[in-house]
């Protein structure tokens, strides 16, 4: 029986044989060929990293479980913009490729990826129960990684407002993750509801589990670092083929092939209906974006030969404006550890409206509708606004009444 359970591990190990013994060759595919074959590997790793985050909640805090698992799953965002960071110390062009990777896939995780995981959710919760499911509520825990994402959102105003990521804004971000890290660490660790291969490494031997569970979070760390990469740039080059624009593509595509395993895992986290830890998964990597991303670019331009600021420019500095209302409008709206369906397809239909209408007058036009409709959700939640920036600071979240959902029969 366990050997059985365990031949989903075996297979995604198999799937992901190919694209690194490509890795390891240095060959190079056509583009099509390499999409399919690194692409495979990602979502085969995704898969095993999601089950080892599961099982690591027998051991550690599901929080802790979590915030390991987001910072794998960005590694390849980590990969690509710091190595445009790095170049654009020697090469000032790249400095627009590094500012556009960030700004791009963090509008990608919260406009595409929050929304798409909560209708998943909530359309999963309809299917189980037969009735219409309202709202995607999040265990009270969830928000101390809201509180971290609250104020780091407010602190990412800084970068617009001065046109520059400076080496000490970018000191203070990497202590606020590390102080991140610390907090989620002390919770305490529950009983967890595993099913699958999960529930079978759950139930090894705490030696075994605690060694195997290790060995599963290195060797996806290992696949996805070997295999984003070249998914990336097969997926830009797949673009460029069809003759789109550079800038664009660094901005959306190469976001959505980093993105990718992230992505994966929080639908992964919905489809088997644990829609909380799909969003608190996806609010973590904000978090982790918004601190060690941002906070590790200007170090990686001083490392590539720049000065001790990464100054932007005027589309930059639009870019980030506009990547920062969005992840304002995101906290406001989940506040009160609810998730409305009204706020998945606001953020949604607000996200896809930037490419219908492009140009520097409607990023900033979108840019109020976020502030105004974000003014509107802290107005509407105002009691949880306090309760939300002190969490990371008290000792325990425990007294919080978890928000039970909203449901109406269909």
């Amino acid at each position: 029986m366990f050997v059985k359970l365990l031949r989903p591990i075996g297979l995604c190990v198999a799937l992901t044989a190919p694209a690194l013994v490509v890795r390891a060759t240095g060959a190079a595919p056509a583009p099509l060929l390499g999409l399919l074959l690194f692409g495979m590997a990602v979502v085969a790793a995704s898969f095993v990293l999601a089950w080892a985050a599961e099982a690591a909640q027998v051991d550690i805090s599901g929080g802790l479980a979590i915030a390991i698992l987001a910072v794998i799953a960005v590694l390849p965002e980590y990969a690509v913009d710091l190595y445009f960071a790095y170049t654009a110390g020697s090469n000032p062009e790249y400095v627009a490729y590094a500012a556009a990777n960030m700004t791009g896939s963090n509008r990608l995780l919260l406009g595409l990826g929050w929304s798409s995981v909560v209708l998943i959710g909530l359309a999963v919760a309809k299917r189980r129960t037969g009735a219409t499911v309202r709202e995607l509520t999040l265990d009270s825990p969830y928000r101390v990684e809201l509180g971290f994402l609250a104020i780091a959102s407010v602190v990412a105003f800084v970068v617009p407002a001065t046109g520059q990521i400076s080496l000490l804004l970018g000191f203070a971000l990497l202590g606020f993750f590390a102080f991140y890290l610390w907090k989620v660490s002390r919770a305490e660790a529950e009983e967890p509801d595993l099913v699958g291969p999960a529930a079978t490494i759950g139930r090894l031997p705490k030696r075994p589990r605690r060694t195997l569970v290790v060995l599963l979070f290195v060797f996806a760390a290992a696949v996805v670092l070997a295999c984003a990469e070249p998914f990336a740039h097969n997926l830009i080059a797949a673009g460029a083929e069809l003759g789109i624009d550079r800038f664009l593509l660094v901005q959306w595509l190469a976001p959505l092939a980093s993105e990718a395993p992230e992505f994966i895992v929080a639908i992964l986290f919905a489809v088997r209906g644990k829609g909380d830890d799909a969003i608190g998964t996806l609010i973590s990597s904000k978090v982790n974006q918004w601190t060690l991303l941002v906070g590790s670019l200007p170090l990686a331009y001083l490392a590539g030969g720049g000065g001790t600021a990464l100054h932007l420019d005027a589309r930059q500095v639009e870019e980030f404006l506009l990547t920062a209302t969005q992840t304002l409008l995101g906290v406001a709206a989940l506040l009160a550890l609810r998730f409305p369906r009204w706020a998945a397809w606001t953020l949604l239909g607000l996200f896809a409206a930037q490419f219908a209408l492009p140009g520097q007058t409607a990023r900033y036009a979108l840019c109020a509708v976020y502030a105004v409709l974000a003014i509107a959700a802290l107005i509407r939640n105002r009691h949880h606004v306090l309760p939300t920036l002190a969490a990371p600071f008290r000792r325990s979240t425990d007294d919080e009444q978890t928000p039970q959902p909203i449901t109406t029969a269909t």
